[in-house]
């Protein structure tokens, strides 16, 4: 059986504003109007002779990946907590070391969690090569056949062939420029690197011990000194935190002699940019990718997607117009690699719109901040069935509740009451407060938050069955 290892980390900043640091784009409806990158990545391993996953996100994520998983039934999923990003070699020597627990030496099928294949059979098809490879001891890697003399990718070129299975390895280069690009398109011998691949356990160990033997010794301490909570799998923090950082490229597949390369031709992208997911888009008759509610006037080769608001265009060209509730991005096609340089600036302002969405998800529910002046907040929030906030307290501000549908569970104090539709109650500064939900319904009610200061760091937790401090 081939056990599947998805890497979720990343913030994909070059999609802000939808992908955002703790809603980050494999999180997020993409490609498809009802499954996140995350579970369309799984999803396409249907009829794959696999495990269920093993998941690698970092602590921000666990929730929301912990809750992605459930929504389509693949709870029996394995996540593992990075305790920092130590890049893909590291990530994969945890995924290694957790996969061959109980005496196993599965092959692993190590995939990004937000990359878009079109054609699944051919990437089945490609997967059936390479677990044949990997069960030789290859250390296999998937080149994808280039469309264009593309510069952003890194190339493979590939050296004699494997029968019936693919090639070997000649050699991996940096990403080329335009000219050279388009060398090695003509030659037909490259393919892009498209980081995904496929090998025993054991043997990428293995390779680790010739090649790194600091990481694999700091992952091996790290591993063993892990611990569960909850659903997940933490990691020593100290003994990770010494791992170095290191992609698999550098760390294994450019020293070893055993890597292998099976050519991969299924509509793949790793949806790197706005101009990116444009590409894959399905275009109308003026080459315009449009989603949500947009009015496209003398419009033609742009990507429009509004999510909240109309948003019309004019008499423009190859451009890329996003809207969400609390940013816009208005930029041209070739200039899209540059977004990340926004949401440096963001940062520098010390704003906050990098960070989140108007709309922030918690393991209980969601809150949106629907407004907010220099001493108020309101917020509407939603309380999954069962599920309850934390025990906690605020020094600087009151909370007013006000409950909109469904039935909340209070407890201010040492008093605990039931407050239902068009009911509220009140918290005052300084006041240890909790809020469940103990119905079968959604919870939804209305904060109001008044006082000097509303930040989240405002938050004094008790008490968390979720584990956060």
């Amino acid at each position: 059986m081939i056990q599947p290892v998805i890497m979720a980390g990343g913030n994909g900043s070059r999609l802000w504003p939808v992908s955002r640091q703790l809603n980050a784009k494999q999180f997020l409806t993409l490609t498809d109007d009802s499954l996140s990158m995350l579970q369309m990545t799984i999803a396409r391993l249907d009829g794959v002779g696999s495990t269920p996953p093993l998941l690698i996100c970092n602590e921000q994520h666990r929730f929301l990946a912990a809750e992605q998983l459930r929504q389509i039934d693949c709870e029996h999923a394995q996540i593992i907590l990075e305790p920092a990003g130590r890049n893909t070699a590291p990530a994969i020597a945890l995924a290694a070391l957790a996969a061959m627990q109980q005496g196993q030496d599965p092959v692993l099928l190590v995939l990004a969690a937000d990359h878009y294949i079109a054609d699944w059979s051919a990437f089945h098809q490609a997967l059936e090569k390479a677990e044949c490879l990997a069960k030789q001891d290859k250390l296999v890697t998937f080149g994808v056949v280039p469309t264009l003399a593309e510069t952003g990718y890194g190339y493979i070129q590939r050296g004699s062939s494997l029968p019936q299975h693919g090639f070997n390895v000649a050699r991996f280069v940096e990403k080329p420029d335009a000219p050279t690009a388009q060398r090695y398109l003509d030659s037909g011998d490259y393919y892009w690197n498209s980081g995904m691949f496929m090998f025993k356990a054991s043997v990428y160990l293995e390779a680790l011990r010739e090649f790194r033997p600091d990481i694999l010794d700091a992952c091996t301490r790290a591993f063993e000194s892990r611990s569960q909570d909850m659903t997940f799998v933490r990691v020593g923090e100290a003994a990770f935190a010494n791992c170095p950082e290191e992609s698999v490229d550098y760390a294994v597949m450019e020293k070893t002699t055993d890597a292998a390369v099976v050519p991969l031709d299924a509509g793949w992208s790793d949806i790197g940019s706005w101009s990116a997911l444009w590409d894959i888009g399905e275009k109308d008759s003026e080459g315009n990718v449009c989603k949500g509610d947009v009015l496209a006037v003398n419009t033609r080769n742009s990507l429009i997607r509004a999510e909240h608001k109309l948003v019309a265009t004019l008499g423009v060209e190859d451009l890329v117009v996003v809207e969400t509730k609390d940013a816009v991005l208005v930029a041209h096609k070739d200039s899209v690699q540059d977004v990340k340089k926004i949401v440096e600036a963001i940062k520098n302002d010390g704003r906050h719109e990098h960070m989140n969405h108007r709309e922030v998800y918690r393991p209980w529910g969601v809150y949106d901040s629907i407004d907010k002046g220099k001493r108020y907040q309101v917020k509407r929030i939603t309380v999954k069935p069962g599920a309850k906030l934390s025990v906690q307290m605020h020094h600087h501000r009151a909370e007013h509740w006000i409950v909109v549908s469904g039935t909340a569970q209070v407890t201010i104090g040492e008093n605990e009451f039931l407050v239902t539709e068009n009911q509220s109650t009140y918290i005052p500064v300084g006041q240890v407060h909790c809020l469940e939900n103990p119905g079968v319904i959604p919870l939804e009610l209305i904060e109001v938050q008044s006082g000097s200061y509303l930040g989240e760091d405002d938050i004094v937790r008790l008490k968390d069955q979720y584990g956060r401090t």
